[in-house]
Formats: C-alpha cells, sequence, structure tokens
C-alpha cells in the first residue's frame, strides 16, 4: 500500500538522520572526556580510541531509542504541517492506521535494542572496566612521560623526565616530589633507568643527583648527593571488583542468581527495547500539531516525556535493588502507565476530532 510504504521511507529517512547526528554528539562527548582525562595523564593517548569504542557501545541503546521516538515524531509532525494529515483523514484512513507502519518501523529497531541491553552491552560494560583496571594497575614507571608532570596511582608523588628514554633505556634530567606523613622528599637526577634482578623485582636507578628531606613552611632541610640512588617499583595490587559490578554481568548470570541487585538491573536491561517501542507508539498521538500555533510545543511535551519515562524506570530499578519493590511489579509499572496515558491520548484525538475515525 502506499500509505505504508510513504511512511516506511520518511521513517527511515528521518532516523537516519537523527541517528547520524545523535552518535556524533554521544562521540563529541565521550571524545572531550576521554581528551581531558589523557591531558591529566588518567589515560594513556593510545588507550583513548579503544575507550571510545566501549563507550560508545554502553550508550548505544540510549541513542537507538531517541532516533526511533524522535524519527516517528518528526516524520508524523511534518505531515501535519504539510496539511498531509488532513488528507489521509479526508480519505477515510484513521489515526489508529499508523500504528502498523510504525510497528513495522520500530520493532526490528526495538529487537535491535534488546540485543544491545541484553549482550552486547554488559560485554562492552565488562571488556571497559577491564581495559581501565589493567591501566590502573600500572607501576609508576609507566606513567612517566617526557614534558609532563605525572602523578603516581596514589597521588602521593610527582614525576617529571625532561628528555625521554632513547636507545640506551635511559632518561634526563629526572625530577620526583614525595610527599608522606606531612614531610616532603625532592629528588633531582641527571639519568635514571630500570633495572630488574633474578627474582623479577624492577628498580628505578638515578645517578647523578640530589635528594632534599624536610617540612614545607620550615627551614630544617637535609640535603644528600649520591651518585646511584636505587628505589624498588612497588607493583600495585589489583583490588579486581569486576565481579560486584551488575551492570558488567552477562544476563545468564543475572538471571541464574537473582538476587536483588542482579534483579534490578534486569529491570533496566528489560525497560529499554520495551521504551523505546511504546514511545514510538506514543509519539503518534504527540505528533500532533496545528499549522496555525507553534511547532515546537509538541517536541517540548515529547522531550519532557522521554525525561520522566527513563527516569521512572531508572527509579524503579533502584528500588528492585534496594528491595523496596516487587521485581515484576517494577518491571511493569512505568510501561503500564505510558500504555494508559497512550490510550487515554488516542482516545482524545479521535473524540477531538470525529472525521479522523474511518468511514463506514
Amino acid at each position: 500500500m502506499i500509505f505504508r510504504r510513504a511512511l516506511l521511507r520518511e521513517f527511515t529517512h528521518a532516523a537516519a538522520a537523527v541517528f547520524v547526528a545523535l552518535f556524533a554528539v554521544l562521540i563529541t562527548t565521550v571524545l572531550i572526556r576521554l581528551l581531558g582525562q589523557a591531558a591529566g595523564g588518567r589515560v594513556p593517548a593510545d588507550a583513548v580510541l579503544a575507550l571510545i569504542g566501549f563507550g560508545a557501545l554502553t550508550e548505544l541503546p540510549i541513542v537507538l531509542t531517541l532516533t526511533v521516538f524522535i524519527a516517528v515524531l518528526l516524520s508524523l509532525s511534518r505531515s501535519y504541517r504539510d496539511s498531509e494529515m488532513v488528507v489521509w483523514f479526508a480519505s477515510g484512513v484513521p489515526l489508529t492506521a499508523w500504528i502498523g507502519p510504525v510497528l513495522r518501523f520500530a520493532v526490528p529497531l526495538a529487537l535491535v535494542i534488546a540485543g544491545v541491553t541484553l549482550f552486547l552491552g554488559p560485554w562492552a560494560q565488562l571488556k571497559n572496566a577491564e581495559y581501565r583496571e589493567r591501566l590502573d594497575s600500572r607501576d609508576d614507571t609507566q606513567r612517566v612521560a617526557p614534558g609532563v608532570f605525572r602523578e603516581s596511582a596514589g597521588a602521593r608523588r610527582v614525576f617529571f623526565v625532561e628528555v625521554g628514554a632513547g636507545e640506551d633505556g635511559r632518561v634526563r634530567n629526572v625530577f620526583v616530589s614525595e610527599q608522606n606523613e606531612g614531610k616532603l622528599t625532592v629528588i633531582a637526577a641527571a639519568e635514571g633507568f630500570l633495572q630488574s634482578d633474578a627474582q623479577g623485582n624492577r628498580y628505578v636507578v638515578l645517578e647523578q643527583g640530589r635528594r632534599y628531606d624536610g617540612e614545607p613552611g620550615t627551614p630544617a632541610y637535609r640535603v644528600m648527593s649520591f651518585e646511584r640512588y636505587q628505589v624498588q617499583i612497588e607493583q600495585p595490587q589489583s583490588a579486581s571488583a569486576l565481579a560486584s559490578k551488575t551492570r558488567t554481568k552477562p544476563t545468564l548470570e543475572l538471571l541464574h542468581n537473582p538476587d536483588a541487585r542482579n534483579l534490578g538491573e534486569l529491570v533496566g536491561r528489560i525497560g529499554m527495547p520495551l521504551a523505546a517501542l511504546l514511545l514510538a507508539l506514543l509519539a503518534i498521538p504527540l505528533s500532533f500539531v496545528n499549522p496555525r500555533a507553534g511547532r515546537t510545543n509538541n517536541l517540548l511535551i515529547a522531550v519532557l516525556t522521554y525525561l520522566v519515562y527513563s527516569n521512572a524506570i531508572t527509579i524503579c530499578q533502584a528500588w528492585v535493588a534496594q528491595e523496596r519493590m516487587p521485581f515484576v511489579l517494577a518491571l511493569l509499572l512505568p510501561h503500564l502507565v505510558v500504555i494508559v496515558a497512550m490510550g487515554l491520548m488516542f482516545y482524545t484525538r479521535l473524540a477531538v476530532s470525529p472525521f479522523w475515525r474511518a468511514r463506514a
């Protein structure tokens, strides 16, 4: 039917444009945040690309949900503004006839969202957490970069190397500042390099330098010159907490261990594709635009509706995790409220404009 083909084509074109715009905003936001962390030394520059990929995958369901909602809303709103809806209604096509094309467009995307939230998203969260944990477990020597002041993992030391390691593995003009229990230690050396013993212990060896020890604000400082200064590198203990992060757990593991936290996570994962489907249907009555009135009122209402809906799912998810609400009630309540509101909106539109109904 021409009616369905025209709607599906317009939904697809609008969805492509909206997705590109939203995805560009997402990538830009993640990139700016990670570049700030990389500039501060918390994330190495070569890890930015991988973290962008993991971050984009975890946020993809939100982008796709908004894409479905906005695409249907913009397409139908344009039909109202260009008076195409009047033609369809005058031809005997009721408002409920838009449900079928919208479902044909929204159901495949809702399935994609379900696949991401239930399977791909937890995997991306796990890999992101593992990658960040691996970065945090680096020792202090791996954090040093030429010409940049860097803090140690415990934020007790500050390192500076003017010239990076050459072919001989030595760095030049080394500066180390350490503050511990109110005492300040500053070490300046002409050269430095790494050394390992037979047991695998690693050491930083500094040559031709001085060490200053004292309390800030007092003249009591001790100065020591050295030809060779050797310090053992403490390997950070990785306190892995991945097992306790429900966002990183596979969906099957959540189902096999249905405690409060796992059930709360399931509420959020199952609720996202359902929300995408219901928002697409809700966009049908929300898309009404009076050509003689303002064109942004329905968009503002749509944005507010999405925020309230998504926050309601998040609140129910938190209440299940806190054992304040049963799982089944939290899983169904936000969506039932939207279904009731959608039914009332359809009824109101049909009651206000009787000619919208199909002709007998």
